[in-house]
Formats: structure tokens, sequence, C-alpha cells
């Protein structure tokens, strides 16, 4: 017997009651905070992150993931890249160049990763070993090696089998570089502990997992044993989970910032492109921590808390996605049967391939948001939503959701 959908004032009841958001301020590290004081006060602010508006700039992560380790305050100012949208007049008087990250220290501008961590190091101190130790500095050589053997794999279609198998084994000798520098060490990370080096490798390597995965049908972490350790290692970390994405959300985002990304269409990729779209999603090698009991609950709070700005986007009649997202999340929440209106599924996939992770919410949330989407979208039809752009993302465009 199917049930009906609760109204978003008990669902709102229901969030309230099993979800209590931590403070984004002093707490674990989240993708919503504008401030961050760690214990201390605003006059403690020196600097002034500004990052992209969904946490998809991989050098946005660097930094971010750099501050919350040493645990220095700062404000965040949050800027539109231009693969979604229009960047905000504001940052381009400030920063002409449009570039992101760029980071305020005492009043002066800082831009490009690198010269930002350097002038954080100065400021603040090292983290372990700086960007100029001597231990460092060959492992940064190593990372940029390692970025553009991804790049040309991923980001370059070949032009026969041949010159797949090649882009892909001169990969994978690269991989075979830093599965042997990271070896040399006794402990999990790439140094003898979680240093500046870590954070540098960081973003990067969280992508190539993501994209070759879809993309190739190649599992960086599952394939690599120091991979492998290494992401255990980080996934301890509660900085680094706060800053961590997802799959979905990387191998779409990836390709309008890259130029494009490239399918070798062989049956693992297949496979493993079918799994990250539709799901399964529990087990996939982008988060192996044990799942947060507050998860579901995460999900449901988020979700009422943008509700009415994810019906309005949505293509499809509002009333229609009113009831089947009423009806998704009292699923979730009560493993029901509640079963939505014909032509619900294309609505519900919409929304399912448009969480993004960190910015809407942590991994297991997404997957059980999306697990909830994609169940009930099923009772009704396999209807897809309208395809997720290649080239651009303004179907994401924040202007969107800064309306009321």
């Amino acid at each position: 017997m199917s049930t009906n959908p609760l109204s978003w004032q008990e669902l709102a009841d229901l969030a309230d009651a099993r979800f209590l958001p931590g403070d984004p301020i002093n707490g674990a590290t989240n993708a919503q905070a504008r401030l961050r004081l760690f214990g201390r006060t605003e006059a403690d602010v020196r600097v002034t992150l500004y990052r992209d508006n969904h946490a998809w700039c991989p050098y946005c992560q660097k930094i971010w993931l750099w501050l919350e380790e040493k645990q220095i305050p700062y404000r965040i100012e949050k800027v539109t890249m231009f693969c979604y949208g229009e960047k905000e007049s504001w940052y381009k008087r400030k920063v002409p160049s449009g570039m992101l990250p760029a980071i305020e220290l005492d009043g002066r501008i800082v831009t490009e990763s690198d010269d930002i961590l350097i002038a954080l190091e100065r400021a603040f101190g090292s983290l372990v070993y700086g960007m100029t130790d001597p231990s460092v500095i060959p492992m940064r050589q190593l990372e940029r090696l390692l970025f553009r053997a991804w790049c040309n794999w991923l980001c370059r279609p070949a032009n026969s089998a041949r010159e797949e198998q090649h882009n892909r084994e001169q990969f994978i000798s690269v991989v075979a570089m830093v599965e042997k520098a990271a070896s040399a060490t006794p402990s999990d990370y790439f140094l003898d502990k979680f240093s500046t080096a870590d954070v540098i490798f960081t973003p990067y390597v969280e992508r190539m997992n993501a994209s070759l995965y879809y993309y190739k049908g190649y599992s960086l972490r599952e394939d690599n044993p120091r991979f492998a350790a290494w992401f255990d290692a980080m996934e301890s970390r509660e900085t680094y989970r706060g800053t961590q994405s997802d799959f979905h959300t990387h191998v779409h985002d990836l390709p309008p910032q890259m130029g494009g990304c490239w399918e070798n269409g062989e049956p693992q990729m297949l496979v493993n492109k079918a799994r990250v779209d539709n799901g399964d999603w529990d087990g996939l090698p982008d988060a192996l921590f044990p799942e947060p009991e507050s998860a579901r609950a995460e999900a449901l709070y988020r979700t009422v808390k943008h509700h009415a700005n994810l019906i309005r986007v949505n293509p499809a009649d509002d009333r229609l996605v009113d009831a089947a997202l009423r009806c998704a999340l009292t699923n979730m929440m009560t493993d029901g049967n509640c079963i939505p209106d014909p032509g619900s599924d294309a609505a519900l996939r919409y929304i399912r391939d448009r969480i993004n992770v960190p910015r809407d919410m942590s991994i297991y949330a997404a997957r059980r948001l999306r697990s909830a989407l994609e169940a009930t979208a099923a009772l009704v039809g396999d209807a897809q939503g309208t395809p997720i752009p290649f080239n651009h993302r303004r179907d994401q465009s924040p202007v969107e959701f800064a309306r009321k």
C-alpha cells in the first residue's frame, strides 16, 4: 500500500529532531562557513580566502585545507567560476585577472596557490614541512609530473587504441614513481608525517581518482597500495573530509574546467560510468571511511532548507516536483513506500544528478539522498532528467539560488 508524503512542516520537524548542525565557525571543517575562528575572535582574523561557490576549484581546496589544518582564523568570500556563471564585478575590481583562489593577507592580495602558501607560511609558519623544504620540493615536482600525465590521458582524445594504451601506460609509469617515493617513508602520508606535501597532492589526486574511474575504467585508489593507504589516512582527518568531494560531483564538474574529459569506451569504463551516474553508490572508492549515523538526517536537513529553490529551478512542473521530492524524502526517512505521480521520474533524477559534494552536503549524506531519489523515481519510470552540460555548467549558476 502506498503511503502519503510527509508535508514540508513535518519534514522540517523531523530534520530538526534528527540533525543538529555543527557550529560552522568553530566546529568541523565545512563548505557552508563564511567565517572560521577555531575558538578565537574576529579580531584575530588576518586572512580572507576567496574561493569558488561550489567548492569545485582544486587550487582553492589546497588553500582551504592548509588553513583548516593550521587553524588560522579566516573569512571566506565565495566567487562564481566562469564555467557556471558570470564572475562578480566586485571581485574583478579586487582581482582584475579574476583568478581563483586569492587571499587578502593583512590587506595585501595574493594570487596563485603556490605563492599563497608561501605567503601564509611566512605569516604563520609552515605545516610541518614548508614549500621550499628540501623534502617537499621533489614531491612538488612529482605532483606536477603526475598532473601532466593525467591531463594527457584524460583531456586529449586518442586517435587510436594504440595511442590510448600509450597514454595509459605513461600515466601508470608516473604513478609507480609516486608509489616508490611514498614507500620511502614509514607513514601513510607522502613524507614521514602529514605535511604541506599532502596538501599539494590532495586536490588533483582526488580528481584523478574520480575522473579515471569514470572516463577510463581505471581505479587509482584500488589498484595502487600506497595511494590506497594515503586515501585511508586522509579520510581519517576531519579537515580533509570537510573539503572532500565525491565521484559524481567531480566527473561532471571537470569537463568544462579542463576543456573536456574523454571516455575510452572500454567495458570496465562503461560499468563504472553507469554506477557513478545511476548507482549503486555504496562502496565506490571515493569514500571508504565508516558512514556517519547522521547521513540521512543531514541530507534531509539540507534539502528541506533549500527545497523552495530546488523546486523552482527544476524543469518540471513545480507542484509535481514538490510532491515527488517530499515523497523521496519520506521514503528516505521512514523506509516507506510513497509512490509519486507519473512524470516524477525525470524530475527526481534531475535533482539526483545535481547534488554537489561538499557544497550541498557531505559524501554519505549525498549517497543517501541520491539513493532515495533514484529508488523513488524507479517506482514510476526510467525517464532521465535534463542532461548535464559538458561544455559549461550554467545549470549550476549560483545566481539562481541567491534569489528568494
